[in-house]
């Protein structure tokens, strides 16, 4: 039988659910100007949804068991994660970087046997996820995320192609981090344990994302190529008055590798970033403004996702051990839209007597959802803030993003089956 406390934070862990499904209705209350817009604001903010259900959580805890219990729960939580996403995004939506990445997928566009507006847009919704795999896939969301902003999302009007666009860049980017084992999340958390390397990802796993990737960007670049070409939803990105030095962006390139190669160790990563503040201050000139605030509301959303889903163990586990290979394949793949596919991944991990092909199934079906909802991959959320205010209201509808994300994740599924 689960302990009362773990049903309080499954049903706040629902109600959280709940609650990411509802931020368009807050959304319009703040628009009101009203005595409370100020607190519809805050709720109609994706990223504070986890974080503020989590808060609640504790005090309850705090309640409930008692405070000592309470810090003693919250001291077990790893939070390396919230912090690690909240430095690499900084980092990573950097102009100098953000020049670097534009000038690589220029180059590849020239490449492709494509006028230019159609390569363009395809190779920033396959290079750049797929990229993932090697630069983590919350930089790889920060970059790609940036360019459509800056690009493509810049007019009020296209709703549809900025949810089609948004569907394919969040199943892309969580298929396309299983290239390596350390780059997306659901695959780190069980790598170790499976005994998994970068060589049995590239060679089970990162084909079949490989295809799945490069199949929906095309799709979707065909579909949008009479508005790409009509330049209806496309621009040049606006040129910098400040030439930025080689020098000083391969100094922003040498501080992303290194809060990558220290992603496991919070005093490295976020030593880094304090290093890279400063210099940015110091060289304000080449930077736009810092993503910190932006960095911050996702790794609070993030910890409060590891805060609640800390005791969902109680029924994940046991539903997720008594499935057979191919169900658990579709229940990892649907409970990921309403779970960290992180968490679930770990989870499924601490099943014991599985099989190779039971373990396969639990990871591809979590990567395939993890483009379904804003808490299904731990990316997201980072592309969620940079994009929202792209959208109607500033907000982005989480149902309308599950329609979007539908035909892609359909797409991974069937390469990750074959």
């Amino acid at each position: 039988m689960p302990l009362t406390i773990e049903l309080i934070a499954t049903i706040l862990f629902a109600i959280a659910i709940v609650h990411t499904f509802s931020v368009p209705v807050f959304a319009r209350l703040a628009n009101r100007n009203g005595p409370h817009a100020g607190l519809w604001h805050l709720l109609s903010e994706v990223e504070a949804v986890f974080g503020v259900w989590a808060f609640v959580l504790v005090i309850i805890f705090g309640l409930v068991v008692g405070a000592g219990d309470a810090v003693a729960y919250l001291d077990t939580r790893n939070f390396t994660e919230p912090a690690f996403v909240f430095a690499i995004m900084v980092v990573a939506a950097s102009r100098p970087i953000l020049e670097l990445v534009g000038m690589i997928v220029r180059a590849l566009s020239r490449i492709l046997p494509l006028r230019a507006e159609l390569s363009t847009f395809f190779v920033t919704m396959s290079f750049v996820p797929l990229a993932g795999s090697f630069i983590t896939e919350p930089a790889a969301m920060t970059l790609a995320a940036l360019l459509l902003r800056d690009a493509y999302f810049h007019k009020p009007e296209q709703v549809g192609f900025k949810y089609l666009t948004l569907g394919v860049l969040f199943v892309n980017i969580s298929i396309g981090g299983v290239l390596t084992a350390y780059a997306a999340p659901p695959v780190l958390m069980v790598a170790s344990t499976f005994g998994w390397d970068s060589a049995y990802m590239a060679t089970h796993f990162g084909w079949r994302a490989a295809a799945a990737v490069v199949i929906n960007a095309a799709v979707l670049t065909l579909i949008c190529r009479k508005y790409l070409v009509s330049g209806e939803i496309g621009r040049e990105p606006k040129a910098s008055t400040v030439r930025t030095p080689a020098y000083v962006i391969l100094i922003h390139l040498a501080v992303l590798i290194g809060i990558v190669l220290g992603a496991h160790h919070p005093v490295v990563f976020l030593g880094l970033l304090m290093m890279f503040i400063g210099y940015a201050h110091a060289y304000a000139r080449y930077q736009d403004r810092l993503m910190i605030k932006e960095g911050l509301m996702v790794g609070f959303f993030l910890a409060g996702l590891v805060v609640l889903g800390g005791l969902q163990q109680w029924w994940l586990q046991d539903l997720l051990g008594g499935l057979s290979p191919i169900v658990l394949f579709w229940g990892s793949m649907a409970l990921t839209a309403v779970t960290d596919n992180a968490a679930l991944t770990y989870l499924g991990s601490l099943v014991e007597g599985t099989s190779e092909l039971w373990r396969y199934m639990l990871v591809a079906g979590a990567v395939t959802g993890g483009g379904l909802t804003v808490i299904a991959n731990a990316p997201n959320p980072a592309g969620f803030a940079i994009l929202k205010g792209c959208f109607p209201d500033g907000a982005i509808s989480p149902l309308k993003l599950l329609l979007s994300a539908s035909v892609p994740t359909v797409v991974a599924a069937v390469f990750f089956l074959i």
